[in-house]
Order: C-alpha cells, then sequence, then structure tokens
C-alpha cells in the first residue's frame, strides 16, 4: 500500500506540475486559441454590441477548433477587457478595447501601452431610416431581387447580412436572425481592399507611387528591392504562410504578436520579387505600415499617432457616411488592414459602390483617376485569380479543385471582381450591370457555398 501511495503522490505531483507549465508557459496553439476568443468577444461586444456568451457559442466555438469548446471568457465592462482560458486557467487569452481603433490581442500583457493606441471618432452623420439609400439607409425594394435574397439557398447557410444595389441605389436586403440593419460585422480580408483605398489615398497625396521601393531601411537588403506594387499584388516573395487551423505565420501575426507589422517585416524572401505569387495578410500588414509612415513623414506626428489612426475615418468613412465602420490597430498601433474591419451591411455595400464608381463619392474624387481599374488588373504572378490592388478576379472556390476558376459555370459578366473575406464575407462588384451584392454571415468553407449564384440570379432579375 505504501508503495502505490509513493506512486500516486508522484503521479500527484508530475500532474501539478504539468498543469503549473500549461499555465505559466501554455503551448503555442493554446495561446492562439485563447487571444483568438478573447479577440472575438471583445470587437463584438465593444464595437457590435452582441452577447459575449452568444458569440463565444456562434463565432469561436461553433466554426473553430475543437479545442475552443474549452474555452471560457470573461468581459471587464467597466476597464473594456476580455479575458479568455481554456478550461479557465490555461492560454492566457487577453483583449482590450480602444474607442476609435477597436479591440486589440494584447499577448505581451502590457494593456497600458495597447491602450494608449486611439482617437476620439469624428461624428459621422446617422443614416437617416426615411431617406434613401446611399445618403439614408431606406431601401428603395424591388420585389424579384428581394424575393431571391429570401431564398435560404442562395442567400447561404449562416446568413447575417445581404445587400443589392443597383444604378446606385439599394434594392433589397436581408438580415439573419439576431442581426439587423445597425449591426456591425467583420469583413475579414474584405479589409484588405480597404486598405488598398487607404494606398490609393497617400498616392493621390503625392506621399507614396506604384513602382515606389526602399521600405527596407538598408539599400543592400534584398528586399529592399520589393515595389509598392508587387505588394498590391500579392507578388512580394516574401516568405508567409497564411495556414489557418494551426500556428502558421497568420495566426501567430494576428494572435501572438503585438507589433504585427514588425512580424511581417522580418519575414525572409522566399522568390525573387514579382516571380510568384502568394496569398499573405502579412503583406497587407506591410501596406498598412506603409500607407500609415508615408501619412506621418514630414509632419511631427508618429506613425501610430492619433492624427493618423484618425485617417481613415477623416478621409474615407466620413467622406462615405460609412457611420459604423471601425478598422482595429494591434497592440503597438498598427492598422490591421489584412482582417479586422467592422461595418454593418449598408456601409459595406457603400465601399462596393465607392469602387464601382472609380473612387468618386457625391462628385468628389477620393482616389486617382484610374486607380480602381488598375486594382482589377489581373496580377501577372496569380494565375488569372487576383487583381493588382487587393481585390479577387475569381469567386469562392467552393468544390472548385485549386488552381481552376470556379465562375464560369455561373456565365458572370467577365468585368466582376470580387472582395473575399474568411467564412462566407463577400463584396461582388459588376461595372457592366452597375451591380454590387453584399454577402456577410458565418460559413465556414467546408460549407462549400458559393455566392456565384446569387449574384447570378439577382443579374437575370435586373434584366
Amino acid at each position: 500500500m505504501a508503495k502505490w501511495l509513493k506512486l500516486a503522490a508522484v503521479a500527484a505531483v508530475v500532474l501539478a506540475g504539468g498543469v503549473l507549465a500549461l499555465v505559466l508557459r501554455p503551448p503555442d496553439l493554446l495561446h492562439v486559441g485563447a487571444n483568438y476568443g478573447a479577440k472575438m468577444v471583445c470587437s463584438n461586444v465593444f464595437i457590435a454590441g452582441r452577447d459575449a456568451q452568444a458569440v463565444l457559442a456562434d463565432d469561436v466555438q461553433a466554426p473553430g477548433h475543437p479545442i475552443l469548446k474549452l474555452l471560457k471568457v470573461r468581459v471587464d465592462r467597466e476597464r473594456k477587457l476580455v479575458r479568455a482560458d481554456l478550461l479557465g486557467f490555461v492560454g492566457n487569452g487577453l483583449a482590450v478595447y480602444r474607442p476609435g481603433t477597436g479591440c486589440a490581442v494584447v499577448p505581451d500583457g502590457d494593456v497600458g501601452k495597447a491602450a494608449q493606441y486611439t482617437f476620439s471618432p469624428f461624428k459621422i452623420w446617422a443614416p437617416s431610416a426615411t431617406v434613401p439609400w446611399p445618403t439614408g439607409s431606406l431601401p428603395l425594394t424591388m420585389p424579384a431581387v428581394q424575393s431571391l435574397l429570401d431564398q435560404d439557398a442562395l442567400a447561404g447557410p449562416g446568413l447575417r447580412g445581404v445587400a443589392v444595389v443597383h444604378h446606385g441605389w439599394l434594392v433589397a436586403q436581408r438580415y439573419g436572425d439576431g442581426f439587423n440593419v445597425a449591426t456591425p460585422l467583420l469583413g475579414w480580408s474584405m479589409t484588405k481592399t480597404v486598405t488598398a483605398a487607404l494606398v490609393g489615398i497617400q498616392i493621390a497625396d503625392g506621399k507614396l507611387a506604384p513602382q515606389q521601393s526602399g521600405f527596407w531601411p538598408d539599400a543592400a537588403d534584398p528586399r529592399a528591392a520589393i515595389t509598392l506594387a508587387q505588394l498590391m499584388a500579392m507578388s512580394s516573395g516574401l516568405q508567409f504562410n497564411e495556414g489557418y487551423g494551426d500556428v502558421s505565420d497568420v495566426t501567430r501575426m494576428l494572435y501572438l504578436e503585438p507589433d504585427m507589422a514588425a512580424y511581417s517585416t522580418a519575414r525572409p524572401l522566399a522568390q525573387a520579387p514579382g516571380s510568384a505569387w502568394n496569398y499573405s495578410s502579412g503583406t497587407t500588414l506591410l501596406l498598412s505600415r506603409i500607407w500609415q509612415r508615408a501619412a506621418a513623414a514630414g509632419g511631427k506626428q508618429a506613425p501610430t499617432s492619433a492624427a493618423v489612426l484618425a485617417l481613415p475615418h477623416e478621409r474615407l468613412f466620413e467622406p462615405l457616411g460609412m457611420s459604423s465602420a471601425v478598422m482595429e490597430a494591434d497592440a503597438r498601433g498598427n492598422m490591421v488592414g489584412s482582417s479586422y474591419m467592422y461595418a454593418t451591411t449598408q456601409d459595406w455595400a457603400r465601399f462596393g459602390q465607392f469602387l464601382l464608381q472609380d473612387g468618386v463619392w457625391q462628385g468628389k474624387r477620393l482616389l486617382p483617376e484610374g486607380f480602381v481599374a488598375g486594382m482589377q488588373l489581373v496580377a501577372p504572378a496569380s494565375g488569372g485569380q487576383y487583381g493588382q490592388g487587393q481585390v479577387w478576379r475569381w469567386g469562392p472556390s467552393g468544390t472548385t479543385p485549386e488552381g481552376q476558376d470556379p465562375d464560369p459555370p455561373f456565365k458572370l459578366p467577365a468585368d466582376t471582381y470580387w472582395l473575399e473575406g474568411h467564412d462566407g464575407q463577400t463584396i461582388t462588384v459588376v461595372p457592366s450591370k452597375d451591380l454590387v451584392v453584399v454577402r456577410l454571415g458565418l460559413t465556414p468553407d467546408r460549407l462549400h457555398y458559393q455566392p456565384q449564384a446569387l449574384v447570378a440570379a439577382v443579374i437575370k432579375a435586373l434584366e
């Protein structure tokens, strides 16, 4: 008996030591999961006004890695903090909300430093429910189009918001259970195209140029030859693993690094600049850093100052009337222009319409003439699937084999291009039909939903 008691005591010590090690130094995968949960709950509570436990269950646990079922979250509304841990004690997930710049993961625990990157958002007019879109939020409903949106098979599983804009008018919209016209929704990688527009604004100001290079301080560094145009076309040659579901470059950048732009800047070259296409959120973080530095150049403000952080609101969201839009910054003040922008369905539609109008809004040109047309040109190294300005030339793949264009079966116009984000976020722009279709939801890739069928049906109904 004494022998078994000794063995039990040793086992207990080993187990306690293992638990302590998990608490003090959790594996990266657990830390990624905890920070992901904290960030998603933080943004949806403090930006979208949703219930924390509903966000945890619906947005984090249901579609995510099985280990996230063990996640527990605690919201401190007074300090604007969200903590998340697996089993309540493993992972050390932490996120903080800041006015103007939304929520940031705080992987180093320095909340005070992360909290300083903020600004007071400009007062943007709230669109009136009694005034037609785009200056208000009232749709001019077309029954034939509305009936298509009401078909679940076309709208897709996990729908949260869908809107159709034709000839500059909102002609149909629909919202999922628990969501409405006022709910800001995460665009995920559709944010990349907003970053492209912010780069365009700096080009219009004469502070950037497409063939500009030298974004690394050492001229002898081969990465210093990478041009702005190559970054915009996802053809920089930089090494970056965009795989999700494990600890990769993208998950490490988003959930383990307080300075995401610094992490991206440190990626080595894998191919010669311009020779290969590699879809990379790290590339867009570099673009965010570049436009922020360009905006601060020649002034007394730092790239992460309140004045620079306010630029998306001042130069883009306010003119377009995107009153709900929030682009979030990381824990060191870099705009997470790859992944983190929230806006209502109608405000995402305003941005799509802005692109359709070649960067002009209500008669005022905000982007250089021809800039949006250049965004749509196929990136030479992409095999036809991607544009030269953070847009897609192909829609979601569904079950189409990798490397093959999934759009031909739907017979969409040749000039169709896409903004696409994780879990089923899309904006479809069809210039020849004067059409924008926004579709937002929680629709994992494994469901193989393709919004092309909805877009094709809408085009037919409008003929």
